[in-house]
């Protein structure tokens, strides 16, 4: 099945921005995170939803998805899949036309790199901020100990294939109005490994690995964000013919937190405060994720006035200092008053005349006006 395009698959244009792809990405991924939603298809659109993004969030990745979509350019036509008709990259169509035979093919039992991994992990908003040291387990295949990776049984050997020599690959000749061709296809009785296994190891079925269960250590970096991910090389899938093995990349997902929102490497917050604080001035505690700082709130304070905490938000994931926290001031209205109190209000508004104070005159004159149409 044929890839969906990056853009569609997080529901963005092409033009967007990475804000916009961040703000989409996060959306989805709570949407359909493992963890959260439990339908069957969840982990498959979880993966895809991670990787449209991991690509689409890095410049140099976007403008080459964006030349050459899911094809790689480094693999010339087609990836190296089959370019129709049973021809199979550069090197057929040159034997099919020329009926060559001196092309160079690639050796099957060269070394090779082993696959990359993906692990998803959860994370609360404060683990995010500080980082932390943990452990994971994850399924990955290994050499298996009994053949060590050889796929014989114990005591025999591998035997190079009778009938591709060793090669992985078969020369099929066929008669074409263009002549005698050549058309180079992998060995099938070897699945293009080049080998033939008579007596195959009980432990892995001939395969040369097993599925295990690894424990690894992973260092989280303080400040990592939701949707990013850490690399550590060399955890993946084991190399093939002692090639080097693939990466691991954990994909970090961050639970929201009932007080503080993140935007970046700043915090925010809305802090809560009376009408008798605001109008007269006060000095209340504000929590962050650094411990409690006293804030002087000034008298007259509004609701939306915003004050700054600087270096009290999230460090830097590169090491770039640490960010701030915004506190924004929300006057609360009581709900329940007693009579000694409804009263001194009644007082309070007698004397005051309920008249706005010159801030706010020129605001109710623009009401009036609206409502008599000027």
């Amino acid at each position: 099945m044929s890839k969906r395009d990056y853009y569609e698959v997080l529901g963005v244009g092409k033009d967007a921005s990475k804000d916009e792809m961040k703000k989409a990405y996060r959306k989805l991924s709570k949407k359909y995170h493992p963890d959260i939603n439990k339908e069957a298809d969840a982990n498959e659109k979880f993966k895809e939803i991670s990787e449209a993004y991991e690509v689409l969030s890095d410049d140099q990745k976007r403008a080459q998805y964006d030349r050459f979509g899911h094809t790689d350019p480094n693999q010339g036509f087609g990836g190296g899949g089959d370019f129709g008709g049973g021809f199979g990259g550069f090197e057929d169509i040159f034997n099919t036309f020329f009926g060559g035979g001196g092309g160079r093919r690639r050796d099957p039992n060269a070394p090779r790199q082993g696959a990359d991994l993906q692990y998803t992990m959860s994370l609360t908003f404060e683990e995010a901020v500080f980082g932390k040291d943990t452990e994971i387990e994850i399924p990955k295949e290994e050499e298996c100990d009994t053949c060590h990776g050889s796929g014989a049984k114990p005591g025999t050997k591998v035997d190079t294939c009778s009938h591709c020599k060793g090669a992985g690959q078969l020369n099929v000749e066929q008669n074409t109005p263009f002549g005698r061709i050549v058309n180079r296809r992998v060995c099938h009785y070897c699945n293009g490994t080049g080998k033939q296994i008579k007596e195959k190891c009980t432990t892995c079925g001939g395969a040369g690995k097993v599925q295990k269960r690894r424990k690894i250590n992973i260092k989280i970096p303080a400040g990592i964000d939701d949707g990013q991910q850490l690399r550590v090389t060399g955890q993946g899938e084991p190399g093939i013919n002692g090639g080097p093995s693939g990466d691991l990349y954990v994909v970090f997902h961050v639970r929201s937190h009932e007080f503080f929102e993140r935007n970046g490497d700043d915090i925010y917050c809305e802090m809560p405060v009376t009408f008798a604080q605001a109008a007269l001035g006060d000095e209340i505690e504000v929590p962050t994720l650094h411990g409690k700082v006293k804030l002087k709130v000034p008298a007259g304070t509004q609701t939306g006035t915003k004050f700054r905490l600087k270096g009290k938000g999230v460090p830097n994931v590169r090491g770039y200092g640490t960010g701030d926290q915004h506190v924004q001031m929300k006057v609360v209205t009581p709900s329940k008053l007693t009579e000694k109190q409804k009263q001194l209000l009644r007082e309070f508004a007698d004397i005051s005349g309920q008249i706005p104070d010159e801030q706010h005159e020129s605001f109710f004159d623009k009401v009036k006006k609206a409502f008599k149409g000027e």
